[in-house]
């Protein structure tokens, strides 16, 4: 974790609900394979200082397939295959930003090129058993990751927050629309990409918000 997240969120990890569900954690590795390692649990606050951070993506579990979790949502390490999900942001991606068809946006899922650019790739839940989704929600991550939202509410400059399907946009409520801006849309999910994810141009939008905001749009190629 950077610096400057172990400061903010110093106080937190002395709670009583955090020590808990830590302990709680370590217990269900002596039990089951938890997703994902155990090094790579905060991987991105890791690869993404507060500092930094103009650009947040909200996902909701990690994946529970194997290998495939690495501490940032959507995204999956490199040799695994691109979940369903991640390859329906990938042809939004290829659409939004009118790459020819024969452009190749991504020889993997491994979305770390976004989070070093300043995305903080938050899923509101940690940990998951493998090969059971949701298994550890409600149990104390939510409580920790929403004062992450606040944290990030907090800064002086304007942030882009990506609220992708009904779970994510609930967490608006934490969120200063008068001075930060808002990326919604369905989940690229399969289930409801077509009900207003396709089409949405959040890349674009992003862009557009953050060089309003004066900064530097993204990268978003992958390779």
């Amino acid at each position: 974790m950077q610096a400057d997240w172990a400061e903010l969120l110093k106080s937190e990890f002395e709670k009583p609900y955090f020590k808990k569900l830590q302990s709680f954690i370590a217990d269900e590795r002596k039990l089951f394979t938890i997703y994902p390692q155990h090094e790579d649990v905060f991987k991105a606050f890791e690869l993404t200082s507060y500092a930094d951070t103009r650009v947040v993506i909200l996902g909701q579990d990690p994946y529970h397939g194997v290998n495939q979790a690495h501490g940032l949502c959507f995204s999956v390490q490199n040799d695994v295959a691109i979940p369903p999900s991640l390859k329906n942001i990938f042809k939004e991606l290829q659409s939004d930003l009118d790459f020819t068809p024969n452009t190749k946006i991504a020889e993997h899922g491994n979305l770390e090129h976004w989070a070093q650019q300043g995305v903080l790739m938050l899923n509101t839940t940690l940990t998951v058993r493998a090969g059971e989704a949701g298994s550890h929600q409600g149990l104390g991550w939510e409580t920790f990751t929403d004062q992450v939202i606040r944290i990030v509410n907090d800064k002086s400059h304007p942030v882009v927050f990506v609220l992708w399907g009904a779970f994510a946009r609930k967490k608006k409520l934490l969120i200063n629309t008068d001075k930060h801006h808002i990326v919604e849309s369905a989940h690229p999910s399969p289930l409801s990409a077509h009900n207003g994810f396709v089409g949405s141009r959040p890349f674009t939008k992003i862009n557009d918000a953050l060089v309003k905001a004066s900064f530097e749009p993204i990268n978003w190629r992958t390779s």
